[in-house]
Formats: C-alpha cells, sequence, structure tokens
C-alpha cells in the first residue's frame, strides 16, 4: 500500500500554500486526500483528478522527497523543450508575415486562411509537413490574419 511516511497531510497543505499551477495543485490535492481519507484506495482518488492509481503511487513516491528537498524541486515538473521545429525561425517569420497578408498576394486564390490552406501553403512554399492541429496552433501563435 503506498504512503508517505516522512511526509504529513499538514506537510502537504504548507506546500499547497505555496504552489502555483493546476497540475502541481491536483497532484498536492490528491495525496492529501489519499492519506486523509480512511480505506482509501489509489485508483478512486486519482480517478476523481483523472488519472490512475499508478500515477498517484508514483506521486506519493516523488512527494516522499519533501522530507529533504525544497519543494520546488519536487512538485514541479522540469521544463521539457520538445522536438526541434521542422520550420527554422527565418521560415517562421516569413510565413507569419505572409499570414498578414491575404492569400492572393502569395499566389494562392483564396480570400481567406485557413489551416488547410496554411497546411498546404508550409508543405508547398517551406517543404514542411505538419498535421492539421499542428498548423491550427501555428496559425494561433501568428495572432489574427
Amino acid at each position: 500500500m503506498a504512503s508517505l511516511e516522512n511526509v504529513s497531510a499538514d506537510d502537504l497543505r504548507e506546500v499547497l500554500a505555496d504552489v502555483e499551477g493546476k497540475k502541481p495543485t491536483q497532484r498536492l490535492m490528491a495525496a492529501i486526500n489519499y492519506l486523509e481519507e480512511d480505506d482509501a484506495i489509489l485508483a478512486d482518488v486519482a480517478g476523481r483528478y483523472g488519472y490512475t492509481g499508478p500515477w498517484l503511487s508514483g506521486w506519493l513516491d516523488r512527494l516522499e522527497r519533501l522530507a529533504d528537498e525544497p519543494f520546488e524541486q519536487v512538485v514541479y515538473d522540469d521544463h521539457r523543450s520538445g522536438r526541434p521545429s521542422k520550420l527554422t525561425d527565418t521560415a517562421y517569420e516569413q510565413f507569419v508575415q505572409d499570414l498578414t497578408n491575404p492569400p492572393e498576394e502569395c499566389g494562392i486564390d483564396a480570400r481567406a486562411w485557413s489551416v488547410p490552406l496554411a497546411r498546404r501553403y508550409l508543405r508547398e512554399e517551406f517543404d514542411v509537413e505538419y498535421c492539421e492541429r499542428h498548423v491550427r496552433r501555428l496559425l494561433s501563435q501568428a495572432g489574427p490574419s
């Protein structure tokens, strides 16, 4: 049975008062709920937060480090930069600039930019293939066009 041996629910509440962000808050709340509920089942408590029992078990193990480490190192995830962009910085800037103009000015017979149109333009102009979801993200980052 997973538990926190060296960290109490009161310790977790103190950390909770200083923590920022949805995920760290959920993690702490799930751990507090688990510690304070009689006959708590990992899967049931984790399910309230949209996670599984193994997720909560892993977090209880991680939160055990609060006895020896600052909470910032325990409750927050390390930054993950993700995969490098297929589009160079220069190409991205050009794409954003192109989006500020109507598609006709880029030689495309359309009145306004759409996700499928921008996706095709990226493929043809910059030789870069993205899924529609990522193209939608790029359009959103570029701002209104």
